[in-house]
């Protein structure tokens, strides 16, 4: 089964709630809305800090701030920072003695490919746009 580990996932809705709230925000805000321990969260933003996602503020008004518009900011950008290289299969990015005759290794970089590029397609501005309409009929989700 492939599975995004929760870095990517929650990393991902800490993003789309800094961008729906539009400020800096305090790191035990974003782990009370979302419900994600103040640590862990730390943990990820300083990943997202290291991958030029989010910076952070000092004093009594500081916190993190998306580092750039959301607009530029897509999911494959955080799952880079969070999860590292994405592929389906470890054959795809090793030596592989098989690799010159094995035929399913460039299916796995062809579905990897196609999988990267639609976490490519997806930013943190449109998420919040459809977190936004979700909440106002009703239906918040963050599932990805």
């Amino acid at each position: 089964m492939l599975a995004l580990s929760t870095k990517g996932r929650y990393a991902t809705r800490i993003l789309i709630f800094m961008a729906r709230r539009n400020k800096a925000m305090r790191k035990q805000d974003i782990a009370e809305a979302e419900g994600i321990s103040a640590d862990y969260v730390e943990q990820l933003l300083i990943k997202l800090k290291s991958a030029n996602l989010v910076k952070s503020h000092r004093g009594a008004k500081g916190g993190f701030s998306l580092a750039r518009s959301p607009e530029k900011i897509t999911v494959a950008d955080v799952l880079a920072a969070t999860e590292g290289t994405i592929n389906l299969a470890p054959c795809v990015s090793e030596d592989c003695s098989r690799a010159g005759q094995c035929v399913t290794r460039k299916l796995w970089h062809k579905a990897g490919d196609q999988l990267r590029q639609t976490f490519a397609g997806v930013t943190i501005a449109g998420l919040a746009q459809e977190a936004e309409e979700s909440q106002r009929s009703g239906e918040l989700v963050y599932d990805i």
